[in-house]
C-alpha cells in the first residue's frame, strides 16, 4: 500500500531565507505538485522554478509576493530565475514571472534544450542576493542538464527532482544519477535537503545516501537474478523477468513501470562490462558462456 502524502499548504515559509510556493498541480508523478522556491532575505529575490504553466501558480506567487512585500516593508522583486531543469513541470511558468518582472533573469544549464533568452548556469557557479548565497552543481541523471545548488547560509540544498521528499526519482541514465547522487552527497551539507517535490527532508545528506544506497540494492538484485538460473531457455534473462523475479512481491500493475527502471540497471551493468545481451532481449553475466564452455 501506499501511505498518502502529508498535506502541504500552497505558501509556507520554510526558514528565513526560503518560502516555497507549490505548482499548483498535483498528481502521481509530482506528489502535492511541483516545488517553487523564493529565496533571500531582503525585497531583491531568487526565484527557483516556476511550475507548469497553468492558471493557480501565478496567483499564488502573487500572494506570496504581497506577504513578502508587507514582512520586509517595501515592494519585493525577483530578479533571478533559476531552472533546475527543463522539464515542462519547471519552466512552464517564466513567461509569468517575466510578465511581473521584465527585467529578471533566466538561468539554465545548456546541456539540453536551449532557448535564446536563457543565461547558462555554470558548475559551481555562485548567486548572491541580500542574506542568501546559491551555489550551483551540475548533476545530470534525471535530466542531462540537471542542477542542484547548494545554500551556503543554511549548509542546505536544493536537490531539484534527483531526491524527492517522498518515494523515490525517475532518471534518464542511471550511471550519472548515481554520479550524481555521490557529488551531491560528497560536497558534505549538512542541512535540509529542499526537493523539486514534496516536503522538506531535515536530514538531507542522509537522505541522497539512502538514495544511492536504493539504486545499489537494486543493481544487485538484478545481478543476483542473472547470477541465477539462465533464463528462458538459455536465451538469458528478458528485462520482464527480472522484473517478475525482483518484484515478486508487488502487485503486477507495477511491472510494467518498473521494467524501465531495470533496463536502466542493465544497460549501467554492461557499460561497466558486468552483463551482456544475448540474441535480441536477453541479458546475463558477462562471460557467462565463455565460462561453461571452460567447464566442460
Amino acid at each position: 500500500m501506499v501511505e498518502p502524502l502529508p498535506h502541504l499548504p500552497p505558501i509556507t515559509r520554510l526558514s528565513p531565507l526560503v518560502v516555497r510556493i507549490l505548482g499548483g498541480n498535483p498528481s502521481k508523478f509530482t506528489l502535492q505538485g511541483t516545488n517553487t522556491y523564493l529565496i533571500g532575505a531582503g525585497p531583491r529575490k531568487i526565484l527557483l522554478d516556476t511550475g507548469e504553466g497553468n492558471d493557480i501558480w501565478p496567483q499564488t506567487l502573487k500572494e506570496a509576493l504581497e506577504s513578502e512585500t508587507a514582512s520586509v516593508g517595501e515592494a519585493v522583486k525577483i530578479e533571478t530565475i533559476l531552472l533546475t531543469h527543463w522539464h515542462p513541470d519547471h519552466i512552464g511558468g517564466v513567461p509569468d514571472v517575466l510578465n511581473l518582472f521584465p527585467h529578471a533573469k533566466v538561468y539554465k544549464n545548456r546541456s539540453t534544450h536551449i532557448s535564446p533568452n536563457q543565461e547558462p548556469i555554470a558548475d559551481n557557479q555562485f548567486f548572491h542576493i541580500p542574506g542568501a548565497t546559491l551555489r550551483a552543481l551540475h548533476t545530470p541523471g534525471h535530466a542531462a542538464d540537471h542542477m542542484a545548488f547548494v545554500l551556503e547560509e543554511e549548509d542546505a540544498m536544493f536537490t531539484g527532482d534527483n531526491v524527492l521528499g517522498h518515494g523515490t526519482a525517475v532518471f534518464e541514465d542511471l550511471a550519472g544519477y548515481i554520479g550524481s547522487l555521490e557529488r551531491m552527497a560528497g560536497t558534505g551539507f549538512k542541512g535540509r535537503a529542499y526537493p523539486g517535490h514534496g516536503a522538506v527532508v531535515e536530514e538531507g545528506r542522509g537522505k541522497v545516501g539512502e538514495y544511492v544506497r536504493h539504486r545499489r540494492g537494486r543493481e544487485e538484485e538484478v545481478m543476483g537474478v542473472l547470477k541465477g538460473e539462465e533464463g528462458d531457455e538459455g536465451q538469458g534473462w528478458s528485462s520482464m523477468g527480472i522484473v517478475k523475479a525482483v518484484y515478486k512481491a508487488y502487485p503486477e500493475g507495477l511491472h510494467g513501470p518498473a521494467e524501465g527502471g531495470v533496463v536502466q540497471v542493465l544497460r549501467k551493468l554492461e557499460g561497466e562490462g558486468r552483463v551482456e545481451r544475448v540474441g535480441g532481449s536477453g541479458w546475463r553475466i558477462a562471460g557467462a558462456e565463455s565460462q561453461k564452455k571452460s567447464a566442460l
